[in-house]
């Protein structure tokens, strides 16, 4: 049997060592091209083809999967089974049809729920408490087959994108191994989705990263964790760029505690995005609703720092109104 894996980032590995350490015989590995990154622009690998490579295996990385020449080197591969996992293109039905096993894709998502590029993100963003990975056959559409099978993993107020993108990636090879050996000996009972539950989770967008300080705490504090560690929420202060990396939730106590409150909960009459203490513990902002605490940002030119650690070397006096 030849098995072909497709992926790309970080979130695919685990997948990948799961079928090469329980010696499922993987072919070959397809993924996307190297990319410019950093300051440098340093031409960088996929973290995929970087396990690949580290365990000898051979990597194809077609710019476009859909070109003729792209379908005609994965069909001499002869694969048995695709998986495939955060590959990042979709996949034309000429290779879905080329495996007997079909196609499967591990997806960050309870489907039908959170299609597309940034799933984990997006179910931050809009303040999901429960996520998992879903298991399923490929379609032609954007995250539509069949499902297989689903594991939940719940997601915790101190969760970021980052810390959910590991519990899911490692969630995802489990359920893949727990998967495989019903699918290959065709005992699996693959269940359609209810399209009309569907929710879309695209890339993000530059508009997605600004905060809107008129919208309330609770979400703009899901917002900042939600684009941690990529690629950030930002304001602008003094008509620069502003990344916020961290703040305290809303409801919990914090700095605003030893002000008598409840961070995220006091009362004021500022207008959203004004700066209502400035504390070595942190930036009390007013909001539309509420106020949230800063912890980590990032001034234009600097790397992240505390609040504490920016007060030292700014003058960033109460009063200031970011996002203008």
């Amino acid at each position: 049997m030849n098995i072909v894996f497709m992926g790309t980032p970080d979130f695919a590995v685990p997948s990948l060592e799961m079928l090469l350490d329980n010696h499922y015989p993987v072919k070959a590995v397809v993924t996307q091209p190297d990319r410019p990154k950093g300051r440098k622009r340093t031409l960088t690998p996929p973290p995929v083809k970087q396990a690949a490579e580290l365990r000898g295996l051979p990597v194809l990385q077609p710019e476009r999967i859909r070109r003729e020449e792209a379908v005609e080197q994965i069909r001499q591969l002869e694969p048995d089974l695709i998986v495939t996992a955060a590959y990042g293109q979709l996949v034309p039905k000429s290779i879905l049809e080329l495996p007997r096993y079909g196609c499967i894709n591990v997806h960050a998502s309870l489907l039908p729920k959170y299609r597309g590029g940034a799933p984990i993100q997006h179910a931050i963003l809009r303040g999901e408490k429960v996520t998992g990975v879903t298991i399923m056959y490929m379609a032609e559409g954007l995250d539509t087959g069949d499902m297989i099978s689903r594991v939940e993993v719940p997601i915790t107020d101190d969760d970021t994108a980052g810390t959910l993108f590991d519990k899911l990636s490692l969630a995802g090879a489990e359920l893949l191994k727990r998967t495989l050996p019903d699918l290959l000996a065709g005992k699996v009972q693959a269940v359609p989705q209810d399209h009309e539950q569907a929710t879309l989770a695209p890339n993000i967008r530059r508009e997605d990263e600004r905060i809107d300080w008129s919208r309330p705490a609770n979400e703009l504090y899901n917002q900042i964790r939600g684009l941690n560690p990529m690629p950030g929420a930002f304001t602008t202060w003094n008509g620069q760029v502003l990344k916020i990396w961290a703040s305290r939730k809303p409801e919990g106590a914090g700095p605003g505690a030893a002000l008598g409150g409840i961070a995220g909960e006091r009362d004021h009459a500022a207008a959203p995005g004004t700066v209502l203490k400035a504390l070595p513990e942190g930036l009390e902002v007013a909001t539309g609703q509420g106020s949230l605490w800063l912890t980590v940002i990032q001034p234009a030119g600097k790397k992240a720092m505390d609040v504490a650690q920016v007060l030292r070397g700014t003058n960033l006096p109460e009063g200031t109104i970011l996002g203008q």
